[in-house]
């Protein structure tokens, strides 16, 4: 039975061991030291984007089979302690090796499928702003690989809903003709997900290179556990999963080497708890230069005559 969400009167505390009835958890160290703590199949939805081996300032870059070997010790742990029927999601993006990239959810892929779990889908989450690549093109994706342990498990579409894009179509022929035909809830969110990475000027940016933005968190948060579960991420960064978790009543549990990043994590949980932290809300649109009445919306290179950037054409006449 999980423990019911505190009195916003109470004192809101973070453990730093696992406790079973702690509603907040942030343990500084490797999180094979934490999963070893837990008890078997006692979290519903285990929530992470692991260190994806390119030589961040917060990992030690290995060889890739060596990176697989240690993601699969973490991952068999996780698969222990979640019970049957939740998710696993884990989000990963590229290794890169002498310019060349290894998509690592299909290196990650064997892993979870040999130990029976079962992948719904891979969610592409788009954001418009990365390093800029010379000898290839731009990264603006990473990708969410949800599993399931077994075939009933919990998946709720409503909370994440998100606006039609024709709200008043209507069914043209048939029984329901002329009544409206989209879901009045909002539709499916699909899974191309585009929310704003955080970057600099983005309002949860902190000291951590590659966080989560907590929106993102939250779809998953909502539609895969219910009010009380436990969400763990074994690689915790800036705290993101646990914001995500105790914001919607549910508990969070997660572990971070790097003791500035325990710091920072520590923080915000304690921000979101008194709701204080500042985030961006779900369901707000992306920002778009002309609705905000930017004046540098045209291309100054651009011959509207040829259709055609001016550079380019001039480049081709020199060459």
């Amino acid at each position: 039975m999980s423990p019911p969400f505190p009195d916003p009167e109470e004192e809101f505390t973070i453990e730093t061991r696992f406790s079973p009835s702690a509603l907040a958890v942030v343990y500084e160290g490797s999180c094979l030291d934490l999963l070893q703590c837990m008890p078997s199949e006692a979290a519903r939805l285990v929530v992470t984007s692991p260190p994806y081996n390119i030589g961040k300032a917060y990992e030690r870059r290995i060889e890739l089979d060596a990176y697989l070997e240690q993601q699969s010790r973490v991952i068999e742990e996780c698969h222990r302690v979640l019970a049957p029927g939740g998710s696993i999601c884990w989000q990963v993006g590229n290794y890169v090796d002498r310019g060349e990239i290894v998509p690592l959810d299909t290196v990650l892929y064997p892993i979870f499928r040999s130990l029976g779990l079962k992948m719904r889908n891979r969610i592409v989450w788009h954001f418009e702003h990365g390093l800029h690549c010379t000898n290839r093109l731009s990264g603006r994706y990473e990708t969410i690989c949800w599993f399931t342990k077994g075939d009933e498990y919990i998946f709720d579409v409503d909370p994440i809903r998100i606006p039609q894009k024709y709200p008043g179509k209507k069914h043209f022929k048939g029984p329901k003709a002329g009544e409206y035909s989209g879901n009045p809830l909002g539709k499916n969110p699909g899974d191309v997900w585009p929310i704003p990475n955080v970057k600099n000027n983005h309002v949860e940016k902190t000291d951590h290179p590659c966080q989560f933005p907590v929106e993102l968190i939250e779809r998953l948060v909502l539609s895969m556990s219910e009010p009380g579960d436990l969400v763990f991420d074994p690689f915790l960064g800036a705290g993101t999963s646990v914001i995500a978790a105790i914001r919607h009543g549910r508990r969070g549990v997660g572990a971070e080497t790097d003791p500035s990043y325990v710091q920072i994590a520590r923080e915000r949980i304690m921000l979101e708890a008194r709701g204080e932290l500042k985030t961006r809300p779900m369901g707000r649109p992306i920002y778009d230069p002309i609705d905000a009445g930017r004046s540098l919306t045209v291309n100054p290179y651009f011959d509207r005559k040829t259709g055609q950037g001016k550079l380019a054409m001039e480049r081709r006449k020199t060459s």
